[in-house]
């Protein structure tokens, strides 16, 4: 199966500096490259959002990061979300980013078309034992059923943050970087089918 029309796009639900779950993202971008696939890294610190307001919605408009970012998502096919955990929950610069993209409307496209017309993977880092797997089932509802978008059922997690990581950023644990390698895989597999 050629993939060489897949494009992945990497980002975290954080948009701190020493962030992990940014060095997560940046680890998926490095690994599926070495695998031959399309791969851009976003920041959300670069494209910041006012808290959403049903009245600045209707006053302005939605934002122009929101627009920027949706057609980002939009010239990918397969997307993985790095998503720390904020007590046993979605981080609000997260779910206030899906809730402004959401709110973008395309003349000619249904309401979420960017969501339903991708796949998306979930992973997280966590200084916890967990690994942020309680997180992941917020960012999977608002997912799955807040936006009508298609998530692998495999999740990738990684505990004990602070001591996970190597200094050139892949994973100590080689066995937890197979295994990521292989949900990258298998997410452009699962884009590449549904966009042909």
């Amino acid at each position: 199966m050629s993939l060489s029309s897949t494009k992945l796009l990497f980002f975290a639900g954080s948009a701190r500096d020493a962030s992990y779950n940014k060095r997560l993202a940046q680890l998926g971008v490095e690994i599926a490259e070495a695998n031959g696939l399309a791969a851009t890294f976003a920041d959300l610190g670069d494209y910041p959002l006012p808290l959403y307001d049903g009245d600045l919605e209707a006053l302005e408009g939605v934002p122009e990061n929101a627009r920027k970012l949706e057609a980002l998502m939009k010239v990918h096919t397969g997307i993985f979300i790095a998503a720390p955990e904020y007590n046993a929950s979605i981080t609000p610069l997260l779910k206030n980013t899906l809730d402004w993209v959401s709110r973008v409307r395309i003349e000619g496209e249904e309401p979420l078309a960017v969501f339903k017309t991708r796949v998306f993977a979930l992973g997280s880092v966590s200084p916890g034992g967990m690994g942020g797997l309680r997180g992941l089932n917020a960012v999977r509802t608002v997912l799955e059923l807040g936006l009508s978008a298609l998530v692998l059922p495999d999740q990738f997690a990684v505990s004990r943050a602070a001591d996970a990581f190597e200094g050139n950023g892949h994973l100590k644990n080689k066995d937890s970087q197979e295994n990521f390698k292989r949900l990258i895989q298998k997410l452009a597999r699962a884009a590449h089918v549904l966009h042909g």
